[in-house]
């Protein structure tokens, strides 16, 4: 069933870079997308590796070709997937991995609602801001303005979990990853996948974890994804 779309988006610092690295070197056959951006790089990445790096002028000339499967503004910075990702991934018989925002997923849901969709979250939020605080230290970028902030955004993109198929808890960096994998080889008809474990990341499952995880965000799953 090679084609299927897979979109993973999750608050920023929830871990999800971890767990998409973790599930490229479990499974074969997934296509990563790498997806456009006008921010600097940080750190040791690489333009073609993490992000094709551009200027904000060559990335509103890209959307105004229409050249974008999705784009947002993120904290500033634009960032987008190209259309060329998915027919590449096709043309190979390969499935593709989207590793996106919350405003990028919803877009490419809208225009492809066959896409599963993957929600990551902390397991609080006091979890999630000492992982924000971990990552800024590591970015040298340590203004409480910017924690607060994506901590403030992070409240926002978990009213929108309803609208995924799957939600997972990253508590547990190796259960998450299990999750993860279960998830994928199911939808992919796959013997080897673990149905049940699948099925229990079901948003509308509302298991003792994910109902758990959001009640200490003080939000709480509306309506339910097919």
């Amino acid at each position: 069933m090679a084609g299927i779309l897979f979109i993973i988006s999750a608050p920023s610092g929830s871990g999800k870079s971890t767990l998409v690295s973790r599930l490229r070197s479990l499974v074969e056959g997934l296509e990563f997308s790498v997806s456009y951006t006008t921010r600097l790089p940080r750190g040791s990445e690489i333009d073609g590796r993490e992000y094709h790096f551009t200027t904000r002028k060559t990335f509103e000339e890209m959307m105004a070709a229409d050249d974008f499967l999705e784009s947002a503004e993120v904290f500033g910075n634009y960032y987008g997937t190209a259309v060329s990702a998915l027919e590449h991934a096709r043309a190979a018989g390969r499935d593709l991995l989207l590793d996106i925002d919350v405003q990028g997923a919803v877009q490419v849901m809208q225009k492809l609602p066959e896409a599963v969709s993957i929600f990551i979250l902390p397991p609080s939020p006091e979890v999630l801001e000492r992982r924000l605080r971990h990552r800024s230290v590591a970015e040298h970028v340590t203004s409480e303005e910017v924690i607060a902030r994506r901590l403030r955004e992070a409240q926002k993109e978990l009213d929108r979990i309803s609208e995924y198929r799957y939600a997972l808890v990253n508590d547990q960096l190796d259960k998450a990853v299990d999750e993860l994998r279960a998830i994928v080889l199911t939808e992919r008809g796959d013997a080897a996948g673990d149905r049940a474990l699948a099925a229990s990341c079901r948003t509308s499952s509302r298991s003792a974890r994910l109902l758990g995880a959001l009640a200490s965000f003080d939000r709480q799953v509306v309506g339910s994804t097919p």
